[in-house]
């Protein structure tokens, strides 16, 4: 990994911080040395509003580095922050730059100017934005993070195909419903700006590949560089206040202990619309019948070893049956939800369906079977009778 002359903390070849303004820093990374880099830079709105936090009015502020400046220094700021980061890019290297109004405008036009290509403008909504206490405006529920490359004429990286299986098979579009920093990204302490890890899951797994070095030039609590690293990722971060480096110090000791690193990895991966997966048993004569009509049942409701609907429900994209954890196949339903059948209807279909007074039905595809490459437990002290509802990440590696 780039060494630089003053390193403030390092991990192996995994993660390195420094301390210092980045407009100087960056300056002694090697030209055409990063895979790509996700900065979230001053938004410049630090300038005496309110908002809500925890029922409490609270004062915006950020610190004396978010200040508003006039248009002509946030112009020159951006320029100049930007040049540096494209010389260090590689040739197929991107760059995600988050923002409000009060910055992203200045941003996109530096971008123009000075060669890269806007790629997307991602709008990442919010779904759990504080109240607007003016009621005066609609309500802040956004930020939005431009993604462009190096070059206009030069291809990019991308793993397009692994976003669109992350999606359900569908194209991901530039709006992510992805909640707030929560609980557990703070165990540490939190920083004033810090960015959720589910949003930087998703930025990393886009444009990276494992073994990628992710820089950021604005590092903050080093969200960034915690994702990366989870996500077998090397980092480099740039941070001039000595209590968020301490603070990334702290965080990035954390997932030191490996039963965190991956209760951390497993929440980061948990994203609002990610695909989930139904994981039923069925007895070898029910689960032969399923596979040849395409119908996959579970007893619904308060039955014995019925599956109560719950949160990822209206997320099942796939259905995975196995019997007392053997044989497991995995296979993408036709349509999302499922319907209710009365146990004479599922006797109609062949099936011999007595104990309980109705039953969910899901319609899958059974003319192809879907490969999944990671590992379930499905032994018989894992409970395998009772249905379950896991996100697809659980069953594809998304690395």
């Amino acid at each position: 990994m780039t060494k630089f002359k003053t390193p403030y903390y390092t991990v192996d070849d995994a993660f390195a911080l420094y301390h210092g303004d980045c407009m100087d820093l960056l300056t002694q990374i090697p030209d055409n040395s990063i895979n790509t880099i996700f900065a979230d830079p001053p938004y410049f709105l630090s300038n005496g509003g309110i908002s809500c936090q925890n029922g409490q009015v609270v004062c915006v502020d950020k610190g004396d580095w978010d200040k508003g400046g006039t248009p002509e220094y946030i112009r020159e700021f951006n320029m100049q922050w930007l040049s540096l980061c494209r010389s260090k890019l590689k040739d197929n290297g991107t760059i995600w730059i988050s923002g409000t109004y009060h910055n992203i405008f200045s941003v996109a036009n530096c971008l123009t100017e000075l060669g890269y290509k806007i790629l997307n403008v991602i709008t990442w909504q919010k779904s759990d934005p504080p109240p607007n206490l003016s009621c005066r405006y609609f309500n802040f529920s956004t930020e939005y993070i431009i993604w462009a490359r190096k070059h206009a004429k030069k291809p990019h990286k991308f793993n397009y195909e692994m976003m669109k299986q992350l999606n359900g098979d569908k194209q991901m579009t530039d709006v992510w419903k992805i909640p707030a920093v929560g609980k557990w990204e703070k165990t540490c302490g939190k920083h004033p700006t810090q960015k959720p890890l589910r949003l930087l899951y998703r930025v990393i797994l886009a444009s990276t590949d494992e073994g990628d070095l992710v820089l950021d030039p604005f590092a903050g609590s080093s969200t960034t560089g915690i994702a990366a690293n989870l996500l077998g990722r090397k980092f480099i971060g740039i941070e001039q206040e000595k209590a968020f480096l301490e603070l990334s110090k702290k965080r990035r000791e954390e997932i030191e202990e490996e039963s965190v690193a991956k209760k951390m990895l497993k929440k980061m991966q948990e994203l609002p619309e990610e695909v989930t997966v139904l994981v039923n048993h069925a007895r070898k004569i029910a689960m032969e019948k399923m596979l040849e009509t395409g119908l996959c049942y579970l007893r619904a409701g308060e039955s014995k070893g019925s599956l109560l609907v719950e949160p990822g429900f209206e997320r099942l994209g796939y259905v995975l049956l196995h019997t007392n954890g053997e044989n497991a196949k995995l296979f993408k339903l036709k349509k999302k939800g499922f319907q209710i059948w009365t146990p004479e209807a599922l006797q109609e279909k062949g099936f011999e369906a007595e104990n309980a007074p109705y039953y969910a039905v899901l319609h899958f595809d059974n003319t192809k079977e879907v490969s999944f490459s990671r590992s379930i437990d499905l032994s018989q002290r894992k409970n395998t009778c009772a249905a379950k509802i896991l996100p697809l990440s659980d069953f594809i590696e998304l690395r």
